[in-house]
């Protein structure tokens, strides 16, 4: 569990708890802290519901339309677009906030944990 303070002043505002198998609660509590910063919606791309992603796809797809890409090259462009959203709602996908060059999902293999769930909240919202 993580709690985190957007003021110094206040009482602890976002709060993050994560459930996970493994020994590692450092870096359990690291990825909790990535959590508050990074607010995904979903533990892994499978957990985003089918009409969400396809939604993504046709507004990326309009979107890469509209900038003139050559028709050819939509699928790749589109797909690459889509793996961003993924980076964006997804957890597992992210960047890790302490080191972009992994993921979090590389993370917590290397620390030998793996994340099943979390809960992110936040008070007054």
């Amino acid at each position: 569990m993580y709690l985190h303070r957007t003021s110094k002043d206040l009482p602890p505002q976002i709060g993050v708890v994560v459930a996970y198998t493994g020994d590692d609660a450092e870096t359990a509590r690291s990825i909790a802290q990535h959590i508050s910063f990074a607010n995904p919606s979903y533990l892994s791309r499978e957990d985003v519901p089918a009409a969400d992603v396809e939604k993504e796809r046709e507004i990326v797809t309009e979107i890469s339309r509209n900038e003139g890409k050559p028709e050819a090259a939509l699928p790749k462009i589109v797909e690459g677009r889509v793996t961003a959203f993924f980076k964006q709602v997804a957890l597992l996908e992210q960047d890790y906030a302490k080191d972009n060059k992994l993921s979090v999902s590389q993370v917590a293999k290397d620390a030998g944990i793996t994340i099943t769930d979390f809960a992110r909240f936040k008070v007054g919202a």
